[in-house]
């Protein structure tokens, strides 16, 4: 009963703040990363065996979507169609995070490899959520 209250109720209940929420969430954080891999890429090297080059180029592209990211959030009733295409990118990366470690493409270090697996799922958190906002919005 109390777990169908809290679906129910609140933030969660509420769809179009739950989608709002949650891309403005989305963008805050991958802009902090687009960040810290464009200013620590040096220091990234060391830490997860990424090349600073491939850190930076990472970097930038994740502030550039972070913008999108904001950018969509910023309507009171954000675009379906644009807000789907976030959680389609959102999927996509974390499938490309988990094929990339496969597949060995960055030669990371065990740290490295912890990282980009939590790296995927907080992305694919994000997407989960937005999907379900969406879902409730219908």
């Amino acid at each position: 009963m109390t777990t169908t209250r809290l679906v129910t109720s609140g933030l969660f209940a509420d769809g179009l703040r739950l989608l709002r929420l949650s891309l403005r969430l989305d963008a805050v954080v991958t802009g902090a990363n687009g960040l810290a891999y464009l200013a620590l890429a040096g220091p990234l090297e060391d830490l997860l065996g990424l090349n600073a080059g491939a850190g930076r180029a990472i970097g930038a592209f994740l502030l550039v979507y972070a913008v999108a990211v904001w950018l969509i959030s910023m309507p009171a009733r954000p675009h379906r169609l644009a807000a789907l295409a976030v959680v389609e990118a959102n999927v996509l990366w974390t499938v490309l995070s988990i094929v990339t470690l496969i597949a060995g493409w960055l030669s990371l270090d065990s740290i490295g490899i912890v990282w980009t697996v939590m790296q995927a799922l907080v992305v694919a958190g994000f997407a989960g959520v937005q999907y379900v906002a969406l879902r409730r919005i219908r």
